[in-house]
């Protein structure tokens, strides 16, 4: 985990962390900015819950299962206040995808969703990767400004194992 990026601003300092692949110092050991120990999952699972409607309710269990499988993963912080945090997971070579990109509402227009995603594209897993994707039901207009597009050739298909679960459950 490094600190890779922090601005004065009029109310406060924000500072951005890279964490390594994984993200074991926030995973397993609750640790924010400058490796301080600041109760990081529990912060993070309270900022999905307040400023996603997709991530909301996840576990802290599910939280760490993801942490580990993502190849990158960043956060700004506030002091010991998170206050931003994005992740992704790549194959490497062809394609990666951008996840839980989210910034709590009072920080929003501040340019730190831009900074976010700017240091995760940056980072040398994704860095050389073919296409990177990303959902998004809302913010559509701001992921152009960071040079995303509508593709026009794919679509996205979606198989929701809770509802097949559920249908094949009550054949039965």
């Amino acid at each position: 985990m490094r600190v890779v990026d922090s601005t004065n601003s009029i109310q406060s300092k924000v500072v951005i962390v890279k964490h390594q692949p994984g993200a074991i110092g926030m995973r397993l050991l609750g640790l924010g900015p400058n490796l301080m120990p600041t109760r990081s999952l529990w912060k993070l699972q309270r900022l999905l819950d307040q400023h996603s409607f997709w991530a909301a309710s996840r576990s802290k269990y599910k939280l760490k299962h993801k942490l580990n499988f993502s190849v990158a993963v960043v956060s700004a912080w506030n002091g010991t206040h998170l206050i931003g945090f994005g992740r992704a997971s790549t194959d490497g070579v062809f394609r990666a995808v951008l996840w839980d990109i989210v910034v709590s509402t009072e920080w929003q227009g501040q340019g730190i969703g831009r900074r976010l995603v700017e240091n995760l594209l940056s980072t040398s897993t994704l860095s050389d990767v073919e296409k990177i994707y990303l959902m998004t039901t809302k913010s559509g207009g701001f992921y152009k400004k960071l040079g995303f597009s509508h593709s026009v050739d794919q679509r996205l298909l979606v198989l929701e194992k809770k509802r097949l679960m559920f249908t094949s459950q009550s054949k039965c």
